[in-house]
């Protein structure tokens, strides 16, 4: 079943669009031009382990996710792009703290934690805001389209962001890397300025403050009710098309990320590569993103979205085993982009297809609430499993963390939804124009 007439992804969206995408684009290369910029600081300036760069990741998402939690009722109540603006405004305020405490000499591993929980809080929220306002900028059939140009945008980054960011590491310092990506998030708040306060999307942005039939949400001054706090789970948790896709993305989640740092200091420690090869390393990859991200539209058109949602979520899950066999020199640098490869290709055509779905399935009412509750499960379950994933490789070694992490996401695609709930992702999706529940 095709999404539309929009599948090829050839549209235009138009220029309000346009300055989103490229804002994003902006502070999505930042973002990784800085790629790992806080686990090359720990290993090489702080001379952390496994167990530290692990508890960074973890605390930092964690604690980050329980500040977001209030925010998603909070922005529901709110016109989005203020909100986007803000917090790319905060994440660029946070970051420039790092190279003026490190010109100091004054850098510790407290303050990086600190950092990094206003940027995981700033990141949810943000998220959670540009969801809901892509969905009031544009029509439901441009969508996949839309994410489809999202999700290319940032393989693009990828390919492009860590071997300049390693080689700007090695040349220019450990914080050059953490200043454009600062920088990034200035030029993105002001790319969404640009946009306009009078677009007919601020219009969109209001409908999705309409209460749904039974949730109980309080006017915007009379501030927040805790049932507002569960709403976006209590809506995931009713839904039989978006629960079990939940679950899976995040085990499927959690697990890969748990193996990121143990992947840096496996690399970075006894194979012995420098950063610029570790940057490379996960660039070459990311073409497959750029081929993944442009397929899916195409993919969706020809064998519809449920089908596509079951293969790509379960081919996803059987590269990183591979990973716990990589060995020094040339042939575990080719491993290991071999397996990205396949890795980043099937994440890309998930992702979009995942990404749109979700957005179909959720009333305007609801839209910020289920992304900040999506979010924080998955940050949290990712948080979780970096620190426990940490502990393991400290008790035993990180390549037998990345096996084991390997060898539990080959079980994931068993949390995919299959039988008739497979056709509820084709058959079932409300219309984001009429519906309110």
């Amino acid at each position: 079943m095709a999404d539309g007439p929009n599948a090829t992804g050839r549209r235009k969206l138009g220029r309000p669009f346009t300055r989103l995408w490229s804002a994003y684009a902006i502070s999505t290369l930042g973002t990784y031009f800085a790629f790992n910029a806080f686990s090359l600081i720990l290993i090489r300036i702080l001379h952390a382990g496994a167990a530290q760069v692990a508890a960074l990741s973890a605390s930092g998402a964690a604690v980050g996710a329980l500040i977001a939690l209030p925010l998603g009722p909070w922005v529901e109540h709110r016109r989005k792009r203020p909100v986007m603006m803000a917090m790319d405004l905060m994440r660029f305020a946070a970051m420039l703290t790092i190279p003026i405490t490190y010109g100091f000499g004054a850098l510790t591993f407290a303050q990086l934690l600190a950092v990094a929980i206003v940027v995981g809080a700033a990141d949810i929220t943000f998220t959670a805001a540009s969801g809901a306002y892509l969905k009031a900028l544009l029509p439901r059939e441009d969508l996949l389209t839309a994410n489809g140009r999202f999700e290319s945008t940032q393989w693009s980054a990828i390919v492009l962001g860590p071997p300049l960011g390693g080689a700007a590491f090695a040349l220019l310092g450990p914080v050059a890397t953490v200043i454009a990506d600062a920088v990034s998030y200035l030029l993105s708040a002001l790319g969404i300025r640009a946009i306009g306060a009078g677009h007919e999307a601020d219009a969109g942005d209001r409908a999705t403050t309409v209460p749904e039939a039974g949730d109980r949400i309080r006017d915007r001054s009379t501030g927040l009710r805790a049932a507002d706090l569960v709403a976006g789970w209590r809506h995931i948790l009713g839904n039989p098309a978006l629960r079990p896709l939940l679950l899976n993305n995040a085990m499927v989640s959690g697990l890969i990320m748990a193996g990121e740092p143990l992947l840096s200091v496996l690399m970075l420690g006894p194979l012995g590569l420098a950063p610029w090869e570790y940057g490379l390393a996960f660039a070459i990859p990311c073409l497959g993103g750029l081929v993944g991200s442009r397929l899916a539209p195409r993919l969706v058109a020809r064998f519809g979205r449920a089908t596509i949602l079951r293969v790509a979520g379960t081919l996803r899950a059987v590269w990183p085993v591979g990973l716990a066999f990589l060995q020094p020199g040339l042939p575990g640098l080719v491993l290991v982009v071999v397996l990205e490869m396949g890795l980043i290709t099937t994440i890309s055509v998930y992702n979009p297809v995942l990404a749109t779905h979700r957005l179909e399935q959720v009333g305007p009412g609801n839209v910020t609430r289920v992304l900040s509750a999506w979010s924080i499960t998955t940050k949290t379950t990712i948080a979780a499993a970096t620190a426990l994933w940490g502990v393991i490789a400290t008790v035993t070694s990180p390549r037998f963390g990345l096996g084991l992490a390997g060898a539990l996401l080959l079980a994931s695609p068993l949390l995919l939804p299959r039988g008739e709930r497979v056709g509820l992702l084709a058959e079932h999706a409300p219309d984001p124009v009429s519906s309110v529940g």
